[in-house]
């Protein structure tokens, strides 16, 4: 909207905006992810960036080979405990300003992993901090599409003077295998059942 003491001023076709506008437009509109995926969501990852959804459209298409030149994490996949460090590792590599979404129902809690799982991480916000979730299993084109564009909305609001509140990188210890994991209830009254059926 042009304020009324702006109009008539300025030449026709001027934008005027503040550097914290520009600096997070051209932010939004250059995402550059990392090539990187650990389990059968990173297939919908690359599906989105191929010709038929064509991730291209959004800025997000020029994936990178290395994390010192990708400023965004899709971690597509299962994580598993040996996996842990090393996806840690990843994202301590990548440049600031870096964005993290996690796709998919194991990324974002074990998925089917949850009860049994004694391998799996039950949620790669345990590892590094999260901006955006994306859950399916596998979570289709469209709905990485949504998160990408859910990603480029925070970042548009993101304020450059106002530091990040967390630090949350520099606390965040990883999640150690105990290679034990809690049985639960449900489990243990079928166990019962099915050895007196078995005994009489």
């Amino acid at each position: 909207m042009t304020q009324p003491w702006i109009e008539g001023r300025f030449e026709e076709g001027l934008v005027i905006t503040t550097v914290e506008q520009a600096i997070n437009w051209a932010r939004q509109g250059s995402l550059w992810p990392l090539t990187f995926g650990l389990a059968c969501c990173a297939i919908e990852m690359m599906a989105t960036g191929a010709g038929r959804y064509d991730i291209d459209r959004f800025g997000a298409g020029a994936f990178r080979g290395t994390p010192r030149q990708a400023d965004l994490m899709i971690v597509a996949g299962t994580v598993t405990f040996k996996m842990a460090s090393r996806v840690r590792r990843l994202y301590e590599m990548m440049p600031d300003p870096k964005y993290v979404i996690a796709m998919g129902a194991c990324t974002l809690g074990g998925g089917p992993y949850f009860e049994w799982g004694y391998h799996v991480v039950k949620g790669v916000d345990l590892i590094v901090p999260v901006d955006v979730y994306v859950p399916g299993c596998p979570p289709r084109p469209e709905a990485l599409l949504e998160g990408l564009m859910r990603l480029q909305e925070k970042i548009a609001s993101r304020k450059i003077t106002k530091p990040p509140a967390s630090g949350f990188e520099e606390r965040l210890p990883l999640p150690q295998h105990t290679g034990y994991v809690d049985v639960p209830e449900s489990a243990l009254v079928f166990h019962h059942q099915k050895v007196k059926k078995g005994s009489a």
